[in-house]
């Protein structure tokens, strides 16, 4: 049994834990040979199996880690290593203050149908690429996503079959015992992004359910219901998928997720041109108790406050045109109340008197006595000493 300070395969410490995945929890840990935080989890294994078969299970998660260290993408979770420790296999990942979608959603409500839009570009985008390299995630839910403090999502349990994907977010040739494929993703996707907008998924939370009619979707309704065909022959493929959210963000200004942590998320975007308004006109008498869904922020009529990475570019203003030769340029009359002053004659120096005269002159007089007398006492002790070096050398002559 894991417990705080543990170490795990000889080299990481597990410090406390952060969060539980559907494979258990996950650990923030310290790498102590390279020094840096890192996030561990150990990877579900079924219990009470024969030798051989426990054996394969570990050989088998061995792999899904290895398989989801080939990922390289901005919104997928970075695997460092996957290594045994004693009976278990533990998964060796990049550490991201984020928090789980599912809890995200719980405490801030839906997100806008363009929200979502960017959040599907973003997951899919990733998801593309993880089937262009030969994976399947096969447990993409609101579970596996995270929304980073700083406005990134990350992608988790990529590739991982460890404790099943969730049965409302599961495509039903799957649930029926076919093999995940990239269109099960797509369903996938799409159930996740309902569930964004919606609140709740779209075949009930067992899965089983009549599709519930989407009421919020809006622009996102009808890529949704591609997505979430009940024949994955007929469903688009990940990348049109993406093709078709960016062509319901295309033209606005959102061009990314907005950040969890964001203070306020408005339920539209400004248009262009709304930053030109000469002030604020916020709604009078509004007051927040808490979190709200976004659905029931106030807007205002201003251009909102996003990232820097999320600010759309702006137009540089040109440059001045360049002054006139002087040749052209008229002459200005001055008047006499705007003419120059003329410069003011310096102040007269100071004459002292003649008695400070006097003064003066005496002091320097007795200056000189002064130095005159030290020479003369220096001289004559001089003369002194050489007459009594003269007088000793001829004594002993």
């Amino acid at each position: 049994m894991s417990s705080e300070g543990s170490i795990v395969g000889g080299r990481y410490r597990l410090d406390q834990p952060i969060g539980r995945g559907r494979a258990g929890i996950v650990w923030l840990a310290f790498d102590t040979r390279l020094f840096r935080t890192v996030a561990m989890k150990r990877m579900y294994l079924p219990v009470g199996l024969p030798p051989d078969r426990a054996e394969q299970a570990r050989a088998m998660a061995m792999q899904e880690g290895k398989d989801a260290a080939r990922i390289e993408h901005p919104c997928a979770i970075t695997v460092f290593d996957v290594l045994p420790d004693g009976q278990d296999v533990w998964l060796v990942m990049e550490y991201i203050p984020s928090r789980g979608m599912s809890t995200f959603l719980a405490e801030h409500g839906r997100l806008t149908p363009e929200q979502a839009a960017s959040l599907g570009i973003l997951l899919g985008d990733a998801m593309a690429a993880m089937h262009a390299a030969g994976i399947i995630h096969r447990t993409l839910e609101p579970g596996t996503v995270l929304l980073a403090d700083d406005g990134g999502v990350k992608l988790t349990d990529i590739g991982i079959t460890g404790g099943g994907p969730h049965a409302a977010y599961r495509a039903p040739e799957v649930t029926r015992g076919g093999a995940p494929s990239p269109a099960a993703d797509v369903f996938s996707l799409g159930a996740t992004l309902y569930t964004a907008v919606e609140g709740v998924p779209p075949f009930g939370d067992d899965g089983n359910s009549s599709e519930r009619p989407a009421q919020n979707a809006g622009v996102l309704t009808g890529a949704l219901r591609k997505m979430l065909r009940m024949d994955p022959t007929t469903r688009p493929t990940m990348a049109d998928s993406v093709s078709a959210l960016s062509a319901i963000t295309e033209g606005g200004e959102q061009t990314a997720f907005v950040p969890p942590t964001a203070p306020a998320m408005p339920a539209s975007w400004a248009q262009p041109g709304a930053s030109q308004q000469p002030g604020l006109q916020q709604q009078p008498g509004l007051q927040q108790h808490g979190p709200q869904p976004f659905s029931e922020l106030p807007t205002q009529q201003h251009q909102p406050q996003v990232p820097l990475m999320q600010v759309p570019v702006q137009q540089v203003p040109y440059a001045p045109a360049p002054p006139q030769p002087m040749a052209q340029q008229p002459t200005q009359q001055i008047s006499p109340q705007q003419a120059p002053m003329p410069p003011q004659s310096p102040t007269a120096r100071f004459v002292p008197s003649q008695a400070q005269q006097a003064a003066s002159a005496e002091a320097a007089a007795e200056k000189a006595a002064a130095r005159r007398k030290l020479i003369m006492t220096v001289a004559a002790v001089l003369c002194a000493v050489l007459i009594g070096i003269g007088v000793s050398q001829l004594l002993f002559v």
